[in-house]
């Protein structure tokens, strides 16, 4: 494995098990995304902030806040990371009730709070929010039966494209048709033409690299799934990336992976383990393209992508999984 990524494996695993020692009983699929927030930021698990951070959260909403559910922990790590927590808090608090005009309170609201806080002002947010809400209805239009909450996130981020709202929305359908020939998943799909048409470039491109990538990881031998892991597969496929070696790349993490703990037998499953993999190579490959301010920007944009489509993805699945649980 390249030394690079071998650092990047070791500071994963170091933060993932801070995390889960500050955040017990929590979703196992969630862990992994928290350690790749503070990995994707170059940076180690401050326990202190951390915990500061947790605390800010419980004293700032109430029992049955949408901030305390199964996204707490992402929320958590993101103001950990953040130079002023208070003012962090204090900004997506504000930021969540210029949501509420437009969308319906919710986990996923709250994430996309944090983001809004994190990318614009107040003068400008309700701008954001407000198309945001264009473009969100614009997807149900599509889709009425497949846009839900966890959509609120993606439309958020989209109110920052420089595309207009028509040419957002014939991106992700073309990129919802060309994938959905070949994933069956309508939900992953349609989270996958989010992640895609937050991208420049012709949908066939975009599509195809992403089948590329996923044809070369499946014949090299992981087992990458076709559910929620696509969306973070679709954030890698969007950089300018070599298919091959990004295919080996992720191998090569997958194959270490799958001798650390809590990647065995009773941990998480290959399709996981291949999309943490695929997370931790994205770091890698991210950081190589800041070279000038529009690179900055766009990795930027890809990151917020890659995070928010993978925190939506998990907290949807742990969601699902719970509630299961709870019927059975």
């Amino acid at each position: 494995m390249k030394a690079s990524l071998q650092s990047l494996c070791d500071r994963f695993l170091i933060n993932r098990d801070l995390v889960k020692s500050e955040f017990r009983m929590e979703s196992g699929y969630l862990y992994p995304v928290c350690a790749n927030l503070f990995c994707a930021a170059g940076v180690d698990t401050d326990r202190q902030r951390l915990v500061y951070a947790k605390q800010l959260i419980k004293d700032q909403t109430g029992l049955f806040s949408n901030f305390r559910g199964t996204v707490r922990p992402a929320l958590a790590c993101m103001l950990a990371l953040s130079e002023d927590p208070d003012k962090k808090m204090a900004d997506m608090l504000r930021q969540y009730q210029h949501l509420k005009q437009y969308f319906w309170g919710s986990e996923y609201l709250a994430l996309a709070a944090y983001l809004l806080a994190d990318m614009t002002g107040d003068k400008e947010a309700v701008d954001y929010a407000a198309r945001g809400k264009d473009i969100y209805d614009r997807m149900k239009k599509e889709h009425p039966f497949l846009t839900a909450q966890e959509d609120s996130v993606f439309a958020v981020l989209m109110a920052f494209s420089d595309k207009t709202d028509d040419a957002l929305v014939r991106d992700m359908e073309a990129c919802y048709r060309l994938v959905k020939q070949r994933f069956h998943s309508a939900n992953a799909v349609q989270s996958v033409s989010h992640v895609l048409a937050l991208a420049d470039g012709q949908p066939e491109e975009k599509a195809g690299r992403l089948m590329d990538l996923f044809d070369a990881i499946r014949a090299a031998g992981a087992k990458y799934g076709k559910e929620y892991q696509l969306a973070t597969l679709a954030a890698l496929a969007i950089l300018p990336v070599d298919v091959p070696a990004t295919a080996a790349d992720i191998m090569d993490v997958d194959e270490w992976l799958s001798r650390q703990k809590g990647y065995g037998f009773w941990g998480l499953d290959r399709r996981t383990r291949a999309m943490n993999a695929a997370m931790i190579v994205s770091d890698a490959y991210a950081a190589r393209q800041v070279v000038d301010t529009a690179a900055l920007t766009g990795t930027i944009a890809m990151v917020a992508a890659q995070q928010s489509a993978t925190c939506a993805a998990i907290i949807g699945a742990s969601c699902a999984a719970h509630a299961a649980s709870s019927t059975s």
